[in-house]
């Protein structure tokens, strides 16, 4: 048994990042929790301010509802703005993470590519390394990153590219993760858009064919202490 950390930008990121590997160690007996640092659909409007009470409401009972799904003991909310990261202080940022890795001691830490083309996406890797930086007493010895759809592979530049070197076998929870994902009615989207539930399908396709099984998550492994 040991402690592990996903920490998302948004709602429904723990699911399409990483949702079948979580379901997996939940059933394997790891406690897995789930941080989500964004609010969530507030970009969507002009003023976040303008955002209806009840819509962030709704996104926190989905977020919950797919976290049981999963097998997450529990989820934190930090209710940073959605899609403005970068008008926060990375500093409180960093803080918060830090706050969570202090009271929970994971060992390992599942979180953003740092290449994503979401701004948010961008921060919150920042905000995993600096909080989990090995120095002193840390509890952190793996930390990986997770491709997440309609963000990663958009990222035309190419001057970071997602490249995964770590691969999770994950035929038998891949319904747990398209079950999870259809909590999140106001995110998903209809196929061929990547974040659809059979867009999610033949990404774990592609990558399930990389190690020759059905489905699998990949991930890229940063930083493996032993």
């Amino acid at each position: 048994m040991g402690n592990v950390l996903i920490i998302a930008a948004h709602p429904d990121d723990e699911i399409l990042g990483v949702g079948a590997t979580a379901a997996k160690r939940a059933a394997q007996g790891d406690r897995v929790r789930a941080v989500i640092l964004g609010e969530g659909q507030t970009s969507r409007w002009e003023k976040r301010e303008e955002a209806p009470k009840e819509i962030l409401e709704k996104l926190h009972t989905d977020t919950i509802q797919a976290a049981q799904i999963i097998g997450y003991e529990r989820v934190n909310f930090a209710d940073f703005p959605d899609n403005r990261f970068d008008h926060v202080d990375l500093l409180d940022v960093v803080k918060y993470v830090e706050k969570v890795i202090q009271e929970f001691s994971p060992e390992i830490i599942y979180t953003h590519h740092a290449g994503d083309l979401n701004i948010d996406h961008q921060i919150t890797y920042k905000a995993v390394l600096t909080a989990a930086r090995p120095v002193g007493d840390y509890s952190v010895k793996e930390i990986y990153t997770f491709e997440t759809l309609s963000s990663t592979e958009w990222e035309f530049s190419y001057q970071n590219p997602f490249c995964p070197n770590v691969f999770e076998e994950v035929e038998c929870f891949m319904e747990k993760k398209l079950d999870a994902m259809k909590c999140y009615r106001s995110e998903l989207c209809d196929f061929p858009h990547p974040r659809s539930l059979e867009g999610m399908r033949v990404a774990a396709r592609k990558y399930g064919s990389v190690i020759s099984r059905p489905y699998a998550e990949a991930f890229m492994a940063v930083r493996i202490i032993k």
